[in-house]
């Protein structure tokens, strides 16, 4: 066996040329910064197991709102946590419902933004799934289904709500069969072609979800959601799921949570090369919050870490409870 006589040698030089040559690098524009939203007027309430984040009652998101734009995120992702919960997610596609108007206040305040809405149901139903079920007994216990076909029925009038509140892009995230298909006829036929649409195509049934129950108010109270959330084990069944998006007609494609699951998200934006997100989710965030404030990591390394290798597996753009901080950082 030969080697080569010369080798390239490592760049430990200056910082300058090791920047000159990075290969991977983070901008605020890659960011996606989350929001809670709930009912009443001056509400900035903390949420106890997510450090530095708050559900926003409407008036108040609009006052924090233009701090994104202003530290280059160009877009934010609202979550709705509305003031009544019923058997069919009414709140969802009310025309004043919680999203819609955290929509038209973002707009108001900061027209250059970007506003996705999370289209799911787990935060409007009573039930806490993530859409309509049809129990097998009387009992909890006895076990349910999601029934598909009435869900998507919702689904189209969330879309449709949603656009109209200004929304630029729905974000459909409950995982049903033919979702993606069901918002572009709804969207199209109500003369919305121009939102698009990004589809969380690849959601696993994750333990790294727990803080967001808390945020979202949304723990189903009976049951889990692995019947309609992908086996994290599963890394072709992502590609499949991903591809009947595609042929729907998903603008872009997500992957959820981000950092397990790098391998899916490489495979993901390779195979199909639409703009791909990741959801950097709550666990992820929650977990170098824990561990920064008992000073056993550096909370800005370890992001700023966390962030580049999900942009370096593929994703386009990142949805991240530290993107205001990471911009922040970015821009020192």
């Amino acid at each position: 066996m030969s080697f080569p006589t010369h080798r390239p040698r490592r760049l430990r030089a200056s910082a300058g040329i090791r920047a000159l040559v990075r290969e991977t690098v983070l901008t605020p524009s890659d960011f996606v910064m989350p929001y809670f939203i709930r009912p009443g007027k001056g509400e900035k309430r903390p949420i106890g197991s997510m450090p530095g984040q708050f559900q926003y009652s409407v008036d108040e998101l609009a006052k924090t709102a233009p701090e994104a734009a202003s530290l280059g995120v160009p877009a934010v992702i609202l979550f709705g946590i509305p003031d009544k919960k019923d058997e069919h997610a009414s709140g969802a596609y009310a025309p004043k419902g919680i999203v819609q108007e955290a929509t038209k206040a973002v707009k108001d305040a900061s027209p250059e933004t970007l506003v996705i809405t999370d289209l799911c149901f787990c935060e409007y139903t009573s039930h806490g799934h993530c859409g309509v079920i049809r129990r097998k007994g009387a009992r909890d216990e006895d076990g349910f289904e999601l029934d598909n076909d009435e869900t998507l029925d919702l689904v189209a009038k969330t879309a449709v709500s949603q656009a109209k509140a200004g929304a630029d892009i729905v974000a459909p995230s409950g995982m049903t069969d033919g979702m993606v298909k069901t918002i572009r006829q709804a969207l199209d036929g109500a003369g919305f072609q121009n939102v698009s649409i990004l589809s969380y195509a690849v959601k696993y049934s994750s333990a790294f979800y727990g803080p967001f129950r808390e945020a979202a108010e949304s723990p189903p109270s009976f049951g889990d959601r692995t019947t309609y959330q992908m086996d994290p084990g599963n890394a072709l069944e992502g590609m499949r799921e991903a591809a009947l998006d595609v042929e729907e007609g998903a603008d872009m494609l997500m992957v959820k949570p981000g950092l397990p699951y790098l391998d899916v998200l490489s495979a993901v934006k390779r195979r199909f090369g639409l703009p791909t997100a990741a959801y950097c989710v709550s666990g992820e965030y929650s977990m170098i919050k824990a561990a920064a404030a008992n000073g056993w990591i550096d909370e800005r390394k370890t992001a700023l870490e966390s962030l580049t290798s999900i942009k370096r597996a593929g994703a386009d753009f990142m949805i991240t409870y530290h993107a205001l901080d990471a911009a922040r950082w970015l821009g020192a």
